[in-house]
């Protein structure tokens, strides 16, 4: 069975960090590019980072320059620092189908892989 599985998130004070963590199994992901949403009450799900399979990485501009994705083998990390209140979401690992530009939140989580997600909470 597919599985993207997170971990990584909790609670934490406005400026801290915290690394997210997905384990991907049952899918040949060293095919496919790897990223991390997010989901929150009150606002859209939306994009925050992939890494595709040649490396190359994208940011959401609300993480650019204080996030950095990374992968190894079907490990992909998203690690967050300067956290903000307007950051606390659910953070979902997911694999975008092999389809060039398929990349909003409800494109992925219907033709591809979409984990269960990690709760960030950030206080201020």
């Amino acid at each position: 069975e597919v599985q993207l599985v997170e971990s990584g998130g909790g609670s934490v004070q406005a400026g801290e960090s915290l690394r997210l963590s997905c384990k991907a199994s049952g899918f040949t992901f060293d095919e496919h590019d790897m990223g991390w949403y997010r989901q929150a009450p009150g606002n859209e799900c939306e994009l925050v980072s992939i890494i595709s399979a040649d490396g190359s990485t994208y940011y959401a501009d609300f993480v650019k320059g204080r996030s950095a994705i990374s992968q190894v083998k079907n490990m992909v990390c998203l690690q967050m620092n300067s956290l903000k209140p307007e950051d606390t979401a659910v953070y979902f690992c997911a694999a975008p189908p092999r389809i060039e530009g398929a990349r909003t939140c409800y494109v992925v989580r219907s033709l591809g892989y979409w984990g269960q997600g990690t709760q960030v909470t950030v206080s201020s």
